[in-house]
């Protein structure tokens, strides 16, 4: 293995998000239109084989989490055998986030290609509301497919659940409950700036201080060491399964001990979330660069990495490319 990726604050790059696709079968309301987004055309898309190159060269710099993303990554045709040739690269935590509409289907399928765990977005557990916040009724099938990928042993099972101020945060502490219920992790991810239509505002973000507080008013949480990862974890003080977590994206941001980057689903590589500058790995690919070319560009992008996003900042700049866009 090479030297690892530290950035000019000392930062070490190990968590590598991979984008399939930026199409989506859900419409939620704090990503993207009714209408949908005008999508990428499929030649743009990295292929599966360009995705294991670059997996490869990543591997090589240290990276030991890779995340699977969209979009929705199951409406990429065929991701069984991405997931496989991935695994066989020896990926040693290799998961996927996904809205959990097809996971019923294929749960099984990714546990046996080699895929160790799963995030399921969920964030409402009435089924009213789910299909107000997705624009789709599909609670059911979400709820199917989480049982389906606890069958086939990928756990830890996480839901994430954007908590959205006037819409959801009544909710967390039901979410708590379900927790307790059926042992899975729940993460509360602040509302951020990262809509389609740019409907943000500070006033819909829900602090996580006051979703914990919430949920410790009713059962007592412990708080758990959770090494790098951004969410803050917390199990139940009665020593109930499961336990909950916050990403406090804007009211607490962790840019000082980010260790995440990212791929798009065609090829820019994003030291940030919020990042307003992309590389071209796809250009690089597709012009015949080799593997030590591909890792300088890395190299050099994670080397001029910025010490945070400035949502809080009266100069903060959306990124021109929304969630879905991204990849979560």
């Amino acid at each position: 293995m090479n030297a690892p990726l530290v950035d000019r604050f000392g930062r070490v790059a190990d968590d590598l998000r991979v984008s399939l696709t930026d199409r989506c079968n859900f419409r939620c309301t704090y990503c993207m239109p009714a209408e949908g987004l005008a999508w990428l055309p499929r030649s743009e898309l990295l292929t599966y084989e360009e995705i294991e190159r670059l997996v490869g060269v990543f591997l090589d710099l240290g990276v030991r989490t890779v995340r699977l993303t969209g979009g929705e990554p199951l409406l990429r045709r065929g991701v069984e055998p991405l997931v496989s040739l991935l695994a066989a690269r020896g990926v040693p935590d290799l998961s996927m986030t996904t809205n959990g509409l097809l996971l019923a289907e294929k749960a099984e399928a990714l546990a046996a290609a080699g895929l160790r765990r799963i995030n399921v977005s969920v964030d409402s557990l009435l089924r009213h509301r789910f299909a107000e916040m997705t624009r789709r009724d599909a609670l059911e099938r979400v709820l199917d497919g989480l049982r389906a990928a606890e069958r086939a042993g990928l756990a830890p099972i996480k839901l994430n659940c954007v908590v959205v101020r006037g819409t959801n945060e009544d909710e967390v502490v039901d979410f708590a409950r379900f927790a307790r219920a059926t042992g899975y992790q729940v993460r509360f991810i602040e509302f951020m700036p990262l809509d389609a239509e740019e409907g943000w505002s500070r006033d819909r973000v829900v602090p996580s201080e006051e979703v914990l507080a919430a949920i410790d008013r009713v059962h007592p949480l412990v708080p758990v060491d959770h090494g790098p990862e951004p969410a803050r974890v917390f199990r139940f003080a009665d020593g109930a399964p499961g336990g909950v977590g916050v990403i406090a994206s804007v009211s607490e941001p962790f840019c000082g001990d980010c260790n995440r980057i990212r791929i798009t689903a065609d090829g820019q590589f994003r030291t940030c979330l919020f990042a307003l500058e992309e590389t071209d790995l796809r250009r690089l690919l597709r012009a015949g660069a080799d593997d030590d070319q591909i890792a300088a560009a890395v190299r050099d992008a994670v080397a001029r990495k910025w010490a945070g996003h400035r949502i809080n900042e009266a100069d903060f700049v959306r990124p021109a490319r929304s969630m879905s866009m991204i990849g979560g």
